[in-house]
């Protein structure tokens, strides 16, 4: 269907008010404006891994979830609803069910980029009709702000703290949308609640759409864990995707598109200097180190470019 956000906001919500995530949290507004991608008709199953969006969305006996919703552990979200999309298709081949059923996986980046990393990969090679959707916060924020392989080098957290010997993480920040690439499914994107949601919402339905297996990954920021004022959050969306250390891309059947090139690309300290989690970083000791991750992006930036037949 053709984007409106008119039209889009006069749909019924699937995840109600109500719920206990945090103020300046981006992974309802991920949740809520994935949801509203589906058809009116269509009812879905959710699953969600253990995580910031689990326990605050459904405490027995209350949820704010609308469709048929399970509680999966950390690790294990994609196979809990690709079991789930097996047997509604077994079902729906002995005549027992008519509706249409869509299957929609909710992880963060813990329970994605790392310990459910073998479930989704399994699911995403079975075939399952199927998306998973990572609302990535960089970090293990419903257990105290621990790194995760998605946070960003450099990164102050509680299991990598920035002091006089280590400036913070070490590591770069694994590429989860390129492994989920490698997988050869129908379709792939990376993703942000960005200009009134058009990116995020278009992405969704075509995830949901596609016949066959579907990953997105979407930015989706924390302030606890980021500190950064709450009402901040759209900015610093909005500083991640033109300083392109989180482009907007999309991979369907194998071809990449790119989604939203910078007309004025900014540099990255521009994205980290309001965070929290970065100010060590902006001392007479952090310039080589801002150097180190300017020419990271840069490098990914320009292969993605490449990738995606853009000079």
């Amino acid at each position: 269907m053709a984007y409106s956000l008119k039209q889009l906001t006069q749909k019924e919500e699937r995840l109600m008010g109500g719920h206990r995530m945090c103020a300046g949290c981006g992974a309802p507004i991920v949740v809520r404006n994935v949801l509203r991608a589906l058809k009116p008709e269509d009812h879905a199953v959710i699953s969600s891994a253990t995580g910031c969006l689990e326990v605050s969305t459904c405490l027995y006996p209350y949820t704010a979830w609308t469709d048929s919703f399970i509680h999966s552990a950390f690790e294990n979200s994609a196979a809990t609803i690709s079991g789930a999309e097996a047997a509604y298709n077994a079902l729906k081949n002995a005549g027992r069910i008519g509706h249409t059923t869509k299957f929609i996986a909710f992880g963060g980046d813990g329970g994605s980029y790392d310990i459910g990393l073998q479930s989704l990969s399994g699911a995403m090679e079975r075939g399952h009709d199927m998306v998973y959707v990572c609302y990535d916060n960089e970090a293990y924020m419903n257990t105290g702000i621990q790194r995760s392989s998605s946070t960003p080098k450099y990164t102050n957290t509680t299991t990598s703290p920035a002091g006089k010997k280590i400036p913070g993480k070490l590591q770069f920040k694994k590429d989860l949308t390129m492994i989920m690439v490698s997988h050869n499914i129908p379709y792939a994107a990376q993703t942000a609640p960005f200009r009134n949601m058009k990116d995020l919402y278009e992405k969704a339905e075509k995830a949901i759409y596609t016949p066959g297996p579907a990953f997105l990954n979407v930015m989706s920021p924390c302030p606890r864990g980021w500190r950064y004022s709450t009402p901040k959050l759209m900015e610093k969306i909005r500083l991640a995707v033109d300083s392109c250390i989180w482009p907007l891309y999309e991979v369907l059947e194998g071809k990449f598109i790119l989604s939203y090139k910078p007309k004025n690309k900014i540099p990255v300290a521009d994205y980290l200097k309001p965070q929290g989690r970065f100010a060590h970083l902006f001392t007479s000791e952090g310039e080589k180190l801002l150097e180190d991750i300017q020419q990271e992006v840069d490098r990914r930036w320009n292969k993605l470019l490449t990738l995606c037949e853009i000079e």
